[in-house]
């Protein structure tokens, strides 16, 4: 069990009236209230990989540059639909167009060269067993020419949600009867309750650490995703 801390025991007298708001509902309690912010987090294994990549290609002329990146983008589009992802898992994010310029040491300026075009991609992959293979495919022979990530995360996560949400509530309960009976009260009743949900997941690998022999593939370590589900309850306390 983890918490995220507790707000405050509301200090009121006993037997004096206290009002709790939720969602702009006026709640009148007959005796102190007690409000916790409670956290529970369950780790459980990624099933879904998220990566970006993108080729980037150079030109004299910003017509040249951009058809070169177009054509090496449909290569790269191509090999990822070739290794398994699906079409709807493949979105294009930015396609840029900037001058190119070099630094000439002599003159101590930059030096205009042509064009620089980029086409950044981000793909889906829902079976990671195969991330490691599809990410040495698509730098080897796919012509991509940068990568991020990847990010895990769980396809469907109601269920581990629903899990955190019990364990949660059950916690909330169990101290707020710890305080409501260190005050002389027997037990407590909900008031209110707010919900917020996070993901965390283990930052994306370096796209050095990707970029491996081609005869070798890519190590991937998906290790879990925490899903967290923070309450803010509101108690009062019962005779």
């Amino acid at each position: 069990m983890k918490y995220l801390g507790i707000m405050a025991l509301a200090a009121a007298i006993l037997g004096s009236s206290t009002t709790a708001q939720a969602a702009n509902v006026q709640i009148t309690a007959q005796n102190p209230v007690i409000e916790l912010s409670i956290s529970e987090q369950v780790d459980s294994r990624p099933d879904t990989a998220t990566f970006n990549t993108g080729v980037e290609t150079k030109a004299a002329t910003a017509t040249q540059a951009l058809r070169d990146n177009s054509r090496k983008a449909t290569m790269m589009i191509d090999k990822l639909k070739s290794l398994g992802i699906a079409e709807k898992d493949i979105q294009t994010t930015g396609i840029n167009l900037n001058a190119d310029y070099e630094y000439d040491r002599a003159s101590k300026t930059n030096r205009f060269v042509g064009y620089r075009v980029s086409n950044q991609v981000q793909a889906t992959v829902r079976d990671i067993s195969n991330l490691g293979t599809i990410l040495d495919a698509l730098v080897s022979s796919g012509g991509a020419t940068n990568l991020n990530g990847p990010y895990f995360s769980i396809d469907d996560d109601n269920t581990v949600k629903q899990l955190a949400r019990e364990r949660a509530l059950a916690n909330g309960k169990q101290q707020a009867e710890n305080y409501a009976k260190a005050s002389g009260y027997s037990g407590v009743r909900v008031l209110s309750i707010a919900e917020g949900i996070s993901n965390s997941a283990p930052g994306p690998m370096p796209a050095n650490r990707m970029m491996v022999a081609q005869e070798e593939s890519v190590p991937v370590a998906p290790g879990q995703v925490g899903t967290s589900v923070n309450l803010n309850i509101t108690y009062e306390m019962t005779r």
